[in-house]
This record gives C-alpha cells, structure tokens and sequence, in this order.
C-alpha cells in the first residue's frame, strides 16, 4: 500500500509531540510491512486543505488522518467523496470513530494495527450536506459544548475537566424544543430536551459508540422533556452503562430520519461529530451503507 499521513499538530497528542521523530517512527513501521509511507504535519487551520490536495493525487494511496474527532470527521468527509481509503490514528481526546474500528487508542500499537490490516467497507452518515461517522445532536449537548467553549483548557485533561464544569451548568436549566420527525416515513411531533442520531446504532460500551460499523441503520435517541434531575439520574445511567433502561430515552432504529424545527431560534447549534454547526430549519439525516473504506487491524488468527 501507499500510504499519504495528514497528522494535525494542534490535536489532542500531538500538541506535545515531537512531530518529526514521530513521522520517522510511523515511516519504519510502514515499511518493515513492506508499505511505502509519507507524511505531513500541518495546523490545524490547514488540514482540511492538505487532506483534500492528498486524496486528490491519483496514485492509489491510503490517506492516513492523525487528530481528534474533528480531525477524523473531516477526513472521512474528503475520502467518503474521493473514493479513496481512510487510516485513522487517534491522536484526540475521545477517539470515538478509532474505538468503533477497534483501533488500539497507543499510537505506536495503532500504527502496528493499521500497517498489518485490511481495507473493509463501513457506513458513513450525512445531515443534509454535512457528513459524519460519529453522532449528529441538538439540545443539550450542543448546550454543553457552548458552555465548554467558554473555558479555557489546554490539554485532554483539561477538556474532560471543561466538559465536567459545563455538564454541570447545563443540567440546571436543560434545552426544551418542539420539532416534527419523520423517522422512515412514520410522522410524529414532539416536545424534547436532545435528539442524537448515531452513524449506526450505539452498542453496549460505556461511552455512546457502535458496536458495528456496517450495520446500515441510524441510531436515534430521543430524550423527552428533562429536568435538572432527570438529566442527573440520565448522566448516571450512562456512567453505569445502563442508560437503555432509562425511561426519559427512546431508541429507534432508522434508516432515514426528516427533522423539521417550527419554532427554530436564528442562533441555534447542532452538533456533527462534536464540533458545533448551525441548526437549520429543516434537516435530513441518511445512511449511506458501506461506502466509507477505511483501513482497519486484521482480525484476530483463529485458534
């Protein structure tokens, strides 16, 4: 394989990295499997722009994305449209689509895992225009990621700590909204605090990630109107893992959800694979199955 790296020098690990000894140890990887290897290190300003002049090269490469979660979103988005194979190195805070792909979160086990593994087809989403591999949102989490915003915070644990301080401002006063859902043709309307609709339902980890990436299905979560307590006891379930018991969210599966806001406030946010984005009036959100390649480890040998 050839293999084209995009590693972003503002996310997550590789702020303090030295960037050139780590693109080295990457390139021996690669090549002891017999792969050739070239990388970039670009800022974080600049990614989307080397991500697509990489996969518009026309030499049959894999393009290797190193970030967070913002980082992978956007270049699933330029690869998805490319039609070329995507690497993900976890290099963030969270690492969501990386433990979907069960990709090892140490970066020197990760790159091992991708120079021995195979190229398989998974599901990417899209919000009307906008892709993502990982969750679409509105209510109370985009609430907490503005809230978030606010602080200031210098490393991953500094944003777990950010992400603590502004979870625990937003319970008290939790989003409500009135929207319109057409979830496969079945109309419904109603009063909500969040709405979440995963690429591919969430499976039975802890954090709210999918079991399996080529599913074909959306996850949709709806939390009904909460209050400070029952976002309380929610945020609780979901630490124990027991959240699917919660009577304040419903899951459905889906494979093609219509959102409509009737009463949309001119600033309201959603957010794509956590990064907040403007919430528009009207929104269509589709599985497209199995048209992401990514590049994954080589499953386990059989005994």
């Amino acid at each position: 394989m050839k293999i084209h790296a995009v590693f972003n020098r503002d996310g997550g690990t590789f702020r303090t990295t030295d960037m050139k000894a780590f693109a080295l140890h990457a390139k021996e990887i690669f090549e002891k499997h017999g792969h050739t290897f070239e990388s970039e290190s670009v800022a974080g300003k600049d990614i989307v722009k080397a991500l697509k002049n990489a996969a518009s090269k026309d030499d049959d490469r894999v393009l290797m994305a190193g970030g967070g979660d913002g980082t992978i979103s956007a270049a699933a988005d330029v690869t998805w449209k490319a039609g070329v194979p995507l690497a993900v190195l976890p290099a963030g805070t969270m690492n969501l689509f990386a433990r979907s792909l069960k990709i090892p979160l140490d970066l020197h086990a990760a790159l091992e895992s991708l120079a021995s593994g195979t190229v398989e087809h998974v599901d990417i989403s899209t919000a009307n225009e906008r892709t993502f591999v990982h969750q679409f949102s509105i209510g109370f989490q985009p609430q907490m990621i503005k809230l978030r915003n606010t602080l200031e915070f210098n490393s991953r644990w500094g944003k777990r700590l950010a992400s603590m301080r502004a979870f625990a401002k937003a319970i008290g006063r939790p989003p409500r909204f009135a929207v319109r859902m057409t979830i496969d043709g079945a109309p419904t309307e109603r009063s909500v605090s969040a709405i979440s609709i995963s690429n591919n339902p969430y499976g039975q980890s802890m954090l709210p990630i999918a079991d399996i990436v080529n599913r074909g299905e959306l996850g949709v979560y709806i939390a009904e109107r909460l209050s400070p307590l029952s976002v309380t006891k929610l945020a609780a379930t979901v630490l124990m893992g027991s959240w699917r018991k919660n009577n304040d969210v419903n899951e459905i599966l889906a494979k093609e959800v219509d959102l409509h806001f009737p009463h949309l406030h001119r600033r309201a946010k959603a957010t794509i694979d956590g990064e907040l984005i403007p919430l528009e009036r009207d929104v269509t959100i589709k599985i497209h199955a199995g048209e992401l390649k990514v590049l994954v480890p080589a499953p386990p040998a059989s005994k």
